[in-house]
């Protein structure tokens, strides 16, 4: 046999039908082409005869000409795979050679065999994390109407879901559990019955914490059971239960492996992409030549799916990974993204820790240059306004390539950055058919040929139009498409002959199909501020129950006029936002529109501050009033699920502090910033933080609201002292103290002294650090915060021990400790027992010491305090020194640097160093 496997074919399969030779994606034309390919790459390396390929590929529609138009398609296939000897003649047909590996399904199979065959956790984890991603969108997503192919879809969906499972075992069994929870949550909703997954999702859920969730897991699905099939769980996931009611050790989670990163963030591709070939074949083009394409064009012509759908062929050659954010540079709802806010996502992706996140702009970008040299990666920004917006995110190495999508043509980039410019025109009249026998199939467009061409024309040939015409034809299979055109000849008088025009008589007939209530709700959708939005969010935005919201939902994205993009997650296309817009200013009256925002942002409030006290149940310092009728916020309960939460809304709710602002609602804007400030800090988004907390200002203090403008000068304070603002910090927060003073809070003037306190420490002024600390710790006692006495105490006891006064710090800190102890805070108890360590160490106490520092250590390891837990370890090594034990001393500092290295620390090599000098010291 004759191979051609030096070629570098890969046939694909786990998704469209694709070919790529030497990494350059080939595109296939026609749907029988690819079905006949499919087939033959399904039997790769084995004969398939004329018969079967034709029976497979034509069914019961089977021409005269079968075996000549086969013949052709073979020729036509041998011309993309690039060898002639690539599809062999062989009685009684043809034979796919294209060596090993040579297809996606082959390489899954291979991948998912070596992973069955280890016995080593990690690597299992690697194989099948590798498999897993070898699928790009539902198998053979393109070849729809043989029935042959599609058992072997559902062959492949099965592969990759025991694929699926396997994998999460084996990332359950080396303690990455924390990650798991959303895929395994999917993969439920997929499959409602399946006990397998349900016990994975159970143990993550309880091994992260979230022992509640796990139980009503489990009892979800036995009522689901019930309810559908007459079942009750099986003994295992009984058992689950009973142990994780229990508490049982023996499904503790094992110590977790460091995680490597790799940027994985574009969007998923649209399943029914077509046409384009001339644009694709320019990026594929560009590949190696690195630097900056910009794809143009008018708003819907298709500009974003054409740079994913090539981002996600082209992934495999940027094997550092893909970047990808909305710069929003049209959106009508919302103002174009900060490049700051882009490049701190893009830095979070690349794995810079928080630690050292630069805190202005400039010095982001060039962290950001620096870490992306010399890597192979892909950055896709998508909706860029101008080129001001796009320059500080280029990545600027020759390796990298950034892909620019926007209507503007950008031409500042074209000129100075040597952009390649690549327009993208309306569909050809042969592209927008073959896009409609991509959503419909080609029985009924080939059934209908003039009719599908009237629609293309009258859509103007604009994929979005295309797609929601074809949404409502797929969705009412009774409707002929000379139906579907005529309904579509009625718009003649709204249109006025142009795309812009001829979109939205598209968009005007397919809202006219929606039941009132989801045509109530695609309106309403058009004040919500975010990129995108949580059915959660819907229900309290339309003020309806959740249960209703669904079918609503489901509804609008059947026709094509909202997307889920993710799971669980809504979004619109610009221009159906901005048609909602105007439908809702038509269609809902003023007092309709500002009930639906006032909904809304009790929504984000409510449950921003639900999530704010999961984070911290100790120091929650504001009241709300209660939300409106209708609304129903989320509360997640445990510290990850507030932590996710967050992560997942913040751009949510960074749009709706603006919002609350310009809409009337100045209460909410202040207090939805103090709400997220706690997490912004610490994810390190300086400028959110500072920006948010500015618009919180300026709203408190146009209603004249002294507390939210003390809560906004004392949270600008602690930013600006992060920042090592520190003459504007002390200015935020003595500005805070006299507000907070004016309206007799005195929770918020303790906060602010212990803040004061802080921030003279940082600068050296220890006894004015200490004249704060008493203030606050006089004010937490009047105020009968335990919590925040027993913060302060340490605080204190801290700055006794930088002057020298050990044993008071040892008082300080003890009964500190007690307060901590009683109100359960472990973070606080934690740094207290770190305090007692110093104090005993400079005492000469090292064995006292030594204990605390290790009491400190395992809280901690508790609350996830790496940071923290490094600097313990670097302190434990110094105690074990003055001992003269240089072998535990040894260990400690290790541990510290192999912390400090995971999160890039500056520090470690100061801790570096020191091993370095201590390794000398033994060796002389």
């Amino acid at each position: 046999m004759i191979s051609t496997a030096g070629t570098g074919v890969r046939v694909r399969l786990l998704g469209p039908v694709e070919v790529v030779v030497a990494g350059s994606p080939q595109a296939v034309n026609g749907v029988r082409r690819k079905a006949v390919l499919a087939t033959l790459a399904l039997h790769a390396g084995r004969v398939v005869s004329v018969d079967r390929l034709i029976d497979v590929v034509w069914g019961d529609q089977l021409p005269a000409t079968a075996a000549n138009t086969l013949q052709r398609h073979v020729s036509y296939l041998r011309g993309v795979l690039g060898e002639p000897l690539s599809i062999v003649a062989r009685q009684p047909g043809y034979l796919l050679d294209t060596g090993p590996d040579s297809t996606d399904v082959q390489a899954a199979e291979r991948l998912i065999e070596l992973a069955r065959r280890s016995s080593d956790r990690n690597e299992q984890v690697k194989h099948l994390t590798a498999a897993v991603a070898l699928w790009r969108g539902p198998p053979l997503a393109d070849v729809a109407g043989s029935a042959w192919l599609e058992e072997q879809a559902e062959h492949l969906a099965r592969l990759r879901l025991e694929a699926e499972r396997s994998l999460a075992e084996a990332r359950l069994s080396v303690g990455e559990h924390a990650g798991l929870v959303p895929g395994l949550e999917r993969l439920v909703r997929q499959h409602p019955f399946d006990e397998h997954l349900h016990a994975q999702l159970m143990l993550a859920l309880y091994r992260d914490g979230r022992q509640g969730e796990a139980v009503a897991t489990y009892r979800r699905l036995r009522d689901n059971l019930r309810e559908n099939l007459g079942l009750d769980p099986g003994p295992r996931l009984r058992d689950l239960e009973c142990a994780i009611l229990r508490q049982d050790t023996a499904i503790a989670a094992p110590a977790a492996a460091a995680p490597t990163r790799v940027a994985a963030q574009l969007p998923p591709p649209v399943p029914t992409f077509t046409g384009r070939d001339a644009e694709l074949a320019a990026l594929d083009a560009l590949v190696d030549r690195g630097g900056a394409v910009v794809v143009s064009g008018t708003a819907g012509v298709g500009k974003t799916a054409l740079a994913v759908h090539w981002a996600h062929r082209a992934a495999e050659r940027f094997p550092d990974g893909q970047l990808y954010v909305n710069l929003r540079g049209f959106d009508p709802a919302a103002t174009p993204t900060e490049p700051a806010r882009a490049l701190h996502g893009f830095l979070e992706a690349l794995g810079v820790p928080v630690a050292r996140m630069p805190r202005d702009p400039d010095t982001m970008a060039s962290l950001y240059r620096t870490t992306v040299a010399g890597k192979r990666l892909l950055v896709v920004l998508d909706n860029a306004r101008d080129a001001e917006q796009v320059r500080p995110l280029l990545p600027g190495s020759p390796t990298c390539l950034a892909i620019v999508t926007s209507r503007d043509q950008l031409i500042p980039l074209v000129v100075t950055e040597s952009a390649q410019p690549v327009p993208l025109d309306l569909l050809t009249p042969g592209e927008a058919r073959d896009m409609l026998v991509r959503r419909l199939g080609e029985r009924q467009v080939a059934a209908e040929p003039a009719a599908a061409d009237t629609i293309a024309d009258r859509c103007a040939r604009l994929p979005i139009a295309l797609a929601i015409v074809a949404a409502r034809a797929a969705t009412n299979r009774h409707f002929s498409l000379a139906a579907v055109a005529a309904e579509l000849g009625d718009l003649d008088a709204f249109r006025a002959g142009d795309e812009a025009t001829d979109v939205r008589a598209v968009f005007s007939w397919s809202c006219r199909t929606l039941s009132p209530p989801a045509a109530r709700l695609f309106r309403l959708l058009s004040l919500h501020p975010g990129p995108d939005v949580s059915a959660p969010a819907v229900a309290s935005l339309a003020g309806v129950d959740g249960q209703a919201t669904g079918p609503l939902l489901t509804e609008l994205t059947r026709a094509n006029l909202f997307t889920e993009h993710t799971y669980g997650r809504y979004a619109f296309h610009d221009l159906l936002r901005a048609y909602a817009v105007s439908l809702a200013d038509e269609a809902e009256p003023p007092a309709e529109r500002r009930d639906a925002v006032h909904r809304l942002l009790d929504h984000c409030l409510h449950t921003a501050h639900a999530a704010d006290l999961a984070l911290h149940p100790h120091f929650s310092a504001i009241s709300l009033p209660p939300p409106r009728a209708g609304v129903t916020p989320e509360r997640p309960r445990s510290r990850s699920a507030a932590a996710a939460w967050f992560t997942t809304e913040v751009p949510v709710l960074l749009a709706a502090v603006p919002l609350a602002a310009r809409s009337g609602f100045e209460g909410h804007a202040w207090r939805l910033a103090w709400a997220m400030a706690g997490f912004l800090h610490r994810q390190g988004h300086w400028q959110d933080w500072l920006g948010t907390q500015r618009i919180a200002l300026a709203a408190a203090s146009r209603i004249g609201d002294q507390a939210g403008q003390g809560h906004a000068h004392r949270s600008l304070g602690l930013a600006c002292s992060r920042l090592r603002r520190y003459d504007e910090a002390d200015d935020h927060l003595r500005r805070a103290l006299d507000l907070f003073t004016e309206v007799g809070d005195d929770a918020g003037r303790a906060h602010t002294c212990l803040n004061l306190g802080q921030l003279a420490e940082r600068q050296g002024q220890h006894q004015q650090a200490l004249r704060h600390s008493r203030r606050a710790l006089a004010l937490f006692r009047g105020t009968g915060n335990r919590a925040g006495q027993g913060y302060t105490l340490n605080a204190f006891g801290w700055q006794e021990a930088l002057l020298g006064n050990y044993h008071h710090a040892l008082e300080s800190c003890g009964e500190a400790l007690r307060m901590l102890q009683e109100v359960d805070d472990v973070q606080g108890q934690a740094d207290t027992w770190d305090s007692l360590g110093h104090a005993h160490h400079q005492l000469g106490d090292d064995g006292r010491a030594i204990a605390c520092y290790e009491h400190a250590l395992d809280l901690f390891t508790q609350v996830n305090d790496r940071y923290a837990e490094a600097s313990t370890y670097v302190n434990l090594g110094g105690s074990h020194r003055a001992l003269g034990d240089l072998a535990a001393t040894r260990v400690a500092w290790r541990r510290a640097l192999t912390i400090l290295d995971e999160l890039g620390d500056a520090e470690a090599d100061s801790i570096r160093a020191d091993l370095d000098q201590l390794d000398a010291t033994r060796l002389h």
